[in-house]
């Protein structure tokens, strides 16, 4: 600790930031050479769905119990079901695979949870389909010959299967646009191979139908006017802008590799979150004065200067939180309230040294550096033991879609690494700046002799 100085204008430093980011909502860094800010983040508190409330639903894979769903598959579905929760505006959505066959998905503070769901279970195959000279109305349903060899013209019940000529694997994009009279429309880019199909097709189809089909249901049959050979066109339909905003996530996000349905869903309401809040702040407040009361009375000045570090070990945690960000579940608080108490493990251990090493006789520069040295093997195995603990309930969580338990594991996690770092660096550094001119035989009664 002979930089003491330096350490302690870093701790100052890291205080003022932690301060900063506690006390914001958005932190933003101007440039001033230009209108752009150099760095801008969002650091609004994220709140988990117990505590801000939102929709809970259990999906499973639609399939029957016999067949054989892959991890890979599971996993592609949870990606896309995301992909398409986050294009919707849907944000802080929590998604974990349940075993082989479920996902777990939680919507923080949504207020439309049924159009959410239904817009995330569908398999949502867009197929562009022959249709020859027969033209077809909107919602018709057909059959076509996708993903079926020998396909005959005809169905055993005399039902026409008609020609996929191509895909919705085939986009590269798409997004709603507004058409001449105002309509709404879905405009589709196609990627490379995609549109030289698609180009010979139209080239010699020109004057027949094509349907645009979802999910074996026909959107629009418009007449091929002329050939498309740039691999750009739009998809005209009876679409709201809700309807078409919803398709074209859906394109942009791909199909889903697996039908699911909703096993179970349940809304919880935002009341109880705000009960859950009050009541989680109200703990953390009294276990706070509770703890720097018993180090402040039980080590005098070496209390004090711990309370002062748990002050810093507070704000710094709150710091990372938002900077990550964090999102607070209930159980997430119950683990930062846990890591409070733990934070003043490693200095009461550190100061029972340093008067162990008072009553032998050492100064108090001397006493400082012993009593850590000779403490650290103990804080290090103590909170090792514990990092690996967290571990385990986090892979526990995430393998069972236990988000409650990740919640706990994450914050204990965090603050115990911040409580290392308030242990090795700040209550280090403030002993040595606040203790190393006092003389110890002028003031026993300060350190509890």
């Amino acid at each position: 600790m002979r930089n003491k100085n330096s350490w302690l204008i870093g701790i100052v430093l890291l205080i003022v930031f932690s301060l900063w980011v506690d006390l914001s909502k958005n932190i933003v860094i101007g440039n001033p050479f230009k209108d752009t800010p150099l760095f801008e983040r969002n650091v609004d508190t994220k709140l988990g769905l117990d505590l801000r409330g939102g929709l809970q639903a259990l999906l499973e894979a639609d399939v029957p119990a016999e067949t054989n769903v892959t991890t890979e598959e599971l996993t592609n579905a949870k990606n896309i079901l995301q992909n398409r929760a986050n294009a919707l505006g849907v944000s802080e959505i929590s998604m974990q695979t349940a075993g082989n066959r479920r996902i777990v998905a939680e919507f923080p503070g949504i207020t439309n949870p049924e159009e959410v769901v239904a817009a995330l279970k569908q398999t949502a195959l867009l197929e562009f389909v022959d249709l020859g000279a027969t033209p077809l109305p909107e919602g018709t349903k057909i059959q076509t010959d996708f993903g079926v060899t020998n396909a005959a013209p005809k169905t055993d019940s005399g039902e026409t299967i008609y020609h996929t000529v191509m895909t919705g694997a085939g986009l590269t994009t798409a997004s709603v646009v507004r058409g001449k009279t105002g309509e709404y429309e879905i405009s589709f880019v196609l990627k490379s191979d995609s549109t030289k199909i698609f180009g010979d097709y139209t080239t010699a189809n020109t004057g027949k139908y094509l349907a645009i089909v979802l999910d074996k249901q026909v959107v629009s049959a418009p007449v091929i006017k002329v050939p498309i050979t740039d691999g750009q066109g739009v998809i005209s339909g009876s679409f709201t802008q809700e309807t078409a905003q919803t398709l074209a996530v859906q394109l942009r996000s791909g199909a889903l590799p697996i039908p699911i349905k909703v096993v179970q869903s349940r809304t919880v309401g935002a009341t109880l979150g705000e009960e859950s809040i009050r009541k989680s702040v109200t703990a953390g407040i009294i276990g706070m004065i509770v703890v720097i009361l018993f180090m402040a009375f039980n080590y005098r000045a070496l209390g004090i200067i711990a309370d002062l570090a748990l002050i810093c070990y507070a704000l710094f945690s709150l710091m990372l939180f938002k900077m990550i960000p964090v999102t607070l579940t209930l159980p997430g608080i119950a683990g930062f309230i846990l890591s409070v108490g733990m934070a003043v493990d490693a200095n009461v251990l550190i100061f029972e040294r340093l008067k162990e090493e008072l009553r032998s006789g050492r100064n108090l520069r001397q006493a400082i550096d012993l009593a850590w040295s000779r403490a650290w093997p103990s804080i290090r195995d103590s909170n090792t033991s514990t990092l690996i603990t967290c571990a385990i309930l986090f892979i526990f969580g995430n393998t069972f879609g236990a988000s409650m338990v990740k919640g706990f594991s994450v914050t204990l996690a965090l603050g115990v690494i911040v409580s290392l770092f308030t242990a090795i660096i700040v209550t280090r550094t403030f002993l040595h700046s606040v203790l190393d001119s006092i003389k110890l035989a002028e003031h026993p009664r300060w350190f509890g002799l």
